[in-house]
This record gives structure tokens, sequence and C-alpha cells, in this order.
């Protein structure tokens, strides 16, 4: 059986290079044009030539998102923008719409193209169309449940691959499409620049009928009944490898590095364990906790074992739950003092107790017990983002480049 892939989200250089470090086979970008997350850094063309390359040494792919629902205007530059693409290195292209996959077969004939979920294929026919107008992949409907997923793939031909997402933030819109951040905000989020008004604080009023309340609202302060929860879905490894999809899609690219790397982290170790293990794979609940230690709201599966109930939203706030602060990652193994260059994240101390990981080790648990700035100047407390600083830590401590330091989380009262 082949691997299946593991695919995460790359908003910048950093967490391209995290995500590839922690795990994943490859990666999905936005460049500066078409992409559906303008809330996204994205990349210069200069940024994704070095991205390409840093993946393309590890043996890893990277695909880029021109999955917008575009307009007329939209067109004006897409073919020669593909084409920048293709010789830049680019491994596929993701798009949504008809128009763009006719521009990208004549402008660049031989790249892959996947098909966005934004295109909504929920079935095995659609899929077949697809297919046969040139698509390589379709990257299936959120909507669709397990036996759904297995079906589309049991049906369609092996040439096909099948890409659903397991992990990260749902929509509260089908597939994505939704107009209410249009309506109000004049920002179009079929466009990539969606302000996220599902997760703001709603009452729900019927003029028709005073006096008859829906049962909505939570509190004084009213509700999130749009707010969806995250999908998570690494309890269900052998389900989805068993199906035939052939990739893994986590969502998160207006993320942050710590959430890539540690999300990756733990659906790679997943992974291993089932390939490792086949019928003898169970789960591990410190997989589980390990997704809990980066910011997200409360998870849910989804439609993947049956339809969405009420249960899929979360109706008391749409605030993350952050449990865990990312403070530092190490960028240079000083000496064997156990002495770190690290670069800060979030404000620590001399004293703190903290946890280190890294892509192939299991959590560290240990003390800073000196801080330096870069003159060697000692000092209590490190509080200057991104700053660098030099750390003494308590014990023997193997580590290495591109690990990550986090505490439990400041509580404030």
């Amino acid at each position: 059986m082949e691997k299946i892939e593991l695919l995460a989200p790359a908003g910048d250089l950093e967490k391209l290079k995290m995500a590839i470090i922690y795990g994943a086979d490859a990666v999905y970008m936005g460049g500066e044009q078409f992409g559906l997350r303008a809330a996204s850094k994205n990349f210069t063309e200069d940024d994704m030539r070095e991205g390409i390359e840093f993946a393309h040494k590890r043996n890893k792919k990277v695909y880029v998102t021109c999955n917008i629902i575009p307009h007329n205007e939209d067109l004006n530059g897409a073919g020669e923008y593909f084409k920048k693409l293709e010789d830049l290195g680019v491994d596929a292209l993701i798009i949504s719409d008809p128009g763009f996959l006719l521009i990208a077969k004549e402008a660049v004939p031989n790249m892959e193209i996947h098909l966005s979920t934004q295109a909504n294929t929920t079935n095995y026919q659609g899929a077949a169309f697809w297919h046969s107008q040139g698509i390589k992949r379709i990257v299936a409907a959120r909507e669709l449940s397990f036996q759904e997923l297995k079906e589309l793939s049991g049906k369609t031909p092996e040439t096909l691959e099948i890409e659903a997402f397991v992990h990260g933030a749902m929509c509260m819109s089908y597939s994505g499409r939704c107009l209410i951040s249009n309506y109000m905000t004049s920002r179009d989020a079929n466009r990539g620049e969606c302000a996220q008004p599902c997760r703001w604080n709603y009452s729900l009023v019927e003029s028709t009928r005073p006096g008859e309340y829906f049962p909505v609202e939570e509190d004084e302060r009213g509700t999130y009944f749009f707010n969806s929860k995250d999908l998570c879905l690494i309890e269900y490894i052998p389900q989805l490898i068993e199906s035939g999809i052939s990739s893994f899609k986590i969502e998160g690219r207006i993320k942050t590095s710590y959430y890539v790397a540690t999300v990756v982290r733990a659906y790679r170790k997943a992974i291993d364990s089932y390939y490792e293990l086949k019928e003898n794979w169970t789960f591990k609940e410190e997989w589980l906790n390990e997704l809990k230690k980066v910011s997200y709201r409360d998870f849910t599966t989804g439609f993947f074992e049956e339809k969405a109930t009420d249960k899929a939203q979360n109706y008391g706030s749409s605030s993350y739950i952050r449990n865990y602060d990312f403070i530092g990652l190490i960028k240079e193994v000083v000496s064997n003092k156990n002495l770190f260059l690290v670069e800060q994240r979030n404000r620590f101390e001399i004293g703190d107790d903290i946890e280190i990981i890294g892509p192939d080790i299991e959590e560290i648990n240990t003390k800073i017990i000196k801080i330096y700035d870069e003159d060697m100047k000692v000092l209590e407390v490190a509080n200057v983002p991104k700053k660098i600083y030099y750390i003494e830590l308590s014990g023997e401590n193997k580590l290495d480049k591109e690990y990550i330091l986090r505490r439990v989380a400041t509580k404030i009262d």
C-alpha cells in the first residue's frame, strides 16, 4: 500500500519549512494572486522559489492555490501567472473554476491540476467528469460522510486521486461558499477576503411572531449559532486510509507556525503508527492531547460519521481555547553547556517550567535556568517578540534547531 500523503498549510515561508520539518509530505500555499486566503501573508515570487527549493530538496511537494471563484476581470493575467508557477517548479495548481481550468490547460498543459473543495464535488459521477477534463486530484467537499468518501474513491478511476480534509476550521457555508462576508462587509469570501462573520455574536428574531422565541440564545450576550467547531479526525486514521483516499489535508494557512508544526507532528505519529501496526493499531489519547496544545475551537467530526447535527456548532463562544503558549524556537545549539540560541515568541522568565517538542522526539520537560541577551548580559525576563536570546536549561537535553519551546498558558483572571 502506498503511504497516504499528509498535506499541510503553508501561509508563509516559515510555516512551509516547519510543516516539512515536522513531517508533512506536501504543502499548499498561495501566491500573490488568485488564492482564497488574502489574510495570510502568502508568498512573493522569491519566497515561493525558496520554499519550493526547500521542499524539493527533501522530496516533498508544493501545491499552489488558485481557487477563487473568478469574475471576468480575474481572468486577466491568469495564463501568465500559471506559466510563472510552472517555471518555479510548482507540483500542482489547485483551482475551482472551469474557466481557470481551460486557461491552465492551454498555458501549462503539462501541469498537474487539483480541483479545490470550493468546486463542491460530492459524488463519483461529478468526480469522473472532472477527471475526464484533465483533473488529477479531487479535493472532496467537506460535507461527505465516511461512506460517501469511500464510495467516491471506489467508483472513480484509479488514476484519480481523492484528497479529504481531516483537521481544522470548518465553514458554516457549503464547502466554503459564503455570501455573508460580502453582504455585511463588502469583502468577498469567494475571492479570498472572508471577514469570518460566522464567528460573530448574533441574536435570532422573527419579526412577525412576537413573543415566540427560538431556542438558540445562550445568555445575555446572544449566541454564536453560525460558529462551527473545528474538524478533528485523528481517531479515524485506519478508516480514512482504508477508504482509498490519497491525501489527508490540514486546514490553517493563517494559523501560526507553532500550530502547523504541532498538528502535523500529531498526525504524522498517528499515520506512521498505523502503517507499522496495521490491524493492531490503537488510538493514543496523547495524540489528541497534543492537538489541544495549540489554539483551537472545540472539536467535531463534522459530517464524517453522519450528517452534521447541532453538536457541530459552538453556540457559547467564538473564542479559541488556548492551553499552551508558544514561547520560542531554537535557532542554534550553542555548546555542550545546555545553552541554546532562541527566537522569542511569547514572554518567558527564569524559573519557568517548559516543554520542548521536535519532529522526532517525545516531549521534554525542563526548566529555564538562565537567560542572556545577545551580548551575554544576564536577564530575568525575555519579553520582546522575535528577539534573539540565549537560554540555559536544566538537565541533559539533546535538542536541535527548529525545536519548539512552549509553556502552560498564563491564566489571566
